[in-house]
């Protein structure tokens, strides 16, 4: 997900009542719900293609999720050494235990909620670099953004109210914005293995190997759909308003077997791009004695403008014609 939402969440896990565990609570969550993201610094030091090839991997694996809560609370408790104790001691107070544990849901929170998307997560790395992938929420997704911001900033508002005169549980708004969150994310979850089902049952001729339904920008409703038949892709539409109805706008070729593909494919940035690809395609235009070759994935754009996610490359045609 995006950092919007990762910080939001750190923010309402605070507001929720645990950042008066501690000194440096809600610190230790912001940061916490933020820190696999160091792997986006690849961006600055290598390639997009690095960058991708790189990304939701060892920072998102199984060893930074026991190595980082370490290195966080070592952080904080340095952090609190050269401040000092400052103001009221009470408030003051740091628990070396509790910064450990909120450094731990923090940090462990950043991989699960980028496994709800399609982008994918390498879960078990070092240990293996396979990608899971949830298909629940799209990326940016305003409605988690507009429920967890009015739960905190009520939150905020019940908690200075509370300080001058009798208010209600502090608590509750952001604790039932998470509950609200948590069904919403259960809720896509669902449509979404269901909109497998469905579009297999409602689409023409034979079954795919294999189904993607992706939700959309901002529209929990519409579902963006890629089945794979090995050589050709389709891609389509499900709409669960006001009848659940699948719809196939065009289909594909994967230009597997396209003059140059294979050649382009066995490049660093072919390979790089490959390794997080999962519907990729490869689009070529000869230009003279060489082929500029494509490389896209279906999940987010077709055709010879590709998308965010594409990599090209020129290659020398051969004797051989590929």
């Amino acid at each position: 997900m995006d950092n919007v939402t990762h910080t939001l969440v750190g923010l309402a896990l605070a507001e929720s009542g645990l950042k008066r565990r501690t000194r440096f609570a809600t610190a230790t969550l912001l940061l916490g719900s933020n820190l696999p993201d160091v792997d986006g610094f690849t961006y600055l030091f290598g390639s997009a293609t690095d960058a991708l090839a790189f990304r939701r991997g060892w920072t998102h694996g199984v060893l930074a999720m026991a190595v980082l809560p370490l290195l966080l609370t070592a952080l904080m408790l340095g952090w609190g050494r050269l401040r000092g104790r400052r103001g009221d001691a009470a408030q003051q107070r740091t628990d070396p235990g509790w910064l450990l544990a909120l450094a731990a849901i923090g940090i462990v929170s950043h991989p699960l909620l980028d496994l709800l998307n399609t982008y994918g997560v390498r879960l078990l790395l070092p240990f293996s670099g396979r990608w899971f992938y949830g298909d629940t929420l799209f990326i940016l997704d305003p409605w988690l953004w507009l429920v967890l911001g009015v739960g905190v900033g009520l939150t905020r508002r019940r908690a200075r109210k509370a300080a001058t005169e009798p208010a209600p549980p502090v608590h509750l708004p952001v604790r039932l914005a998470l509950g609200a969150s948590a069904v919403y994310i259960l809720v896509m979850a669902i449509s979404s293995r269901v909109g497998v089902r469905v579009v297999e049952a409602q689409a023409e001729g034979p079954g795919a190997l294999r189904t993607l339904v992706s939700p959309v920008f901002l529209t929990p409703f519409l579902r963006r759909v890629v089945r794979d038949f090995g050589s050709e892709y389709e891609v389509g539409r499900l709409s669960f308003r006001p009848a659940t109805r699948y719809e196939r706008i065009a289909r594909d070729s994967t230009g597997f077997d396209a003059p140059g593909a294979r050649q382009a494919a066995m490049t660093p940035a072919g390979a790089g791009f490959l390794t997080w690809a999962r519907f990729p395609y490869f689009y070529t235009e000869r230009r003279g004695d060489s082929i500029e070759v494509l490389i896209s994935d279906m999940r987010y754009g077709r055709g010879p403008a590709g998308s965010w996610a594409s990599v090209r490359t020129v290659v020398t045609v051969r004797t051989d014609g590929r």
